[in-house]
């Protein structure tokens, strides 16, 4: 089922509306600053090894998550007063940072060296839906950038596709903050300069 919201000004009853689907252990798609994505509530154990099925990924690749913000994911990340000044710069923007996870990541999300990677994607939809949650949300590339390929290819195993307009598909770039050091994984959408 696709529902359209106003990505300038996200209607509340509709995001109410998603988060309901989510907080019920729901899947939906929903548009970021990067792609759209396919995502569950983070606590949603049967519905993150869906998503890996779904996406055909191994367990032992875990997907990022979408925060709302650096108050969230203090929660979820050790995050260092190095790593708070660079996220607070870039966020909320087109990257990914991977830190260190704290106790209350699943452990179904996590590598072996207990590390997430952490977005708050510019997207007023996303934001608003992690926020009337309540928790973060898994974030993987639904792989379309049109809602209604989307519907055709996953239809049977999502409960809500979100049509946020239409996105130009670019990746996220990948940061990690590991001790400090800032280490370019993937450069995508967001600039780089900041770390060179």
């Amino acid at each position: 089922m696709i529902i359209s919201i106003n990505p300038e000004n996200p209607q509340k009853r509709l995001i109410n509306k998603v988060a309901k689907v989510l907080d019920e252990g729901g899947l939906i798609a929903y548009p970021t600053d990067t792609f759209y994505g396919i995502g569950c509530d983070l606590m949603n154990k049967k519905g993150i090894q869906l998503i890996h099925k779904l996406k055909n990924r191994p367990l032992r690749k875990p997907f990022s998550i979408v925060c709302d913000g650096l108050k969230e994911i203090s929660h979820y990340a050790k995050v260092s007063n190095y790593a708070y000044k660079t996220m607070k710069k870039l966020l909320p923007g087109p990257y990914t940072f991977i830190l260190e996870a704290t106790q209350l990541v699943p452990k179904i999300m996590l590598t072996k060296r207990k590390t997430i990677g952490i977005r708050v994607p510019d997207n007023k939809i996303c934001l608003a839906i992690v926020r009337a949650l309540g928790c973060p949300i898994i974030s993987t590339s639904a792989g379309f950038d049109n809602p209604h390929d989307i519907e055709k290819n996953y239809g049977p195993h999502l409960d809500l596709v979100i049509d946020g307009g239409v996105l130009y598909p670019d990746p996220s770039t990948v940061i990690s903050l590991m001790d400090d050091v800032p280490e370019i994984i993937r450069k995508g959408k967001g600039d780089v300069s900041y770390f060179l």
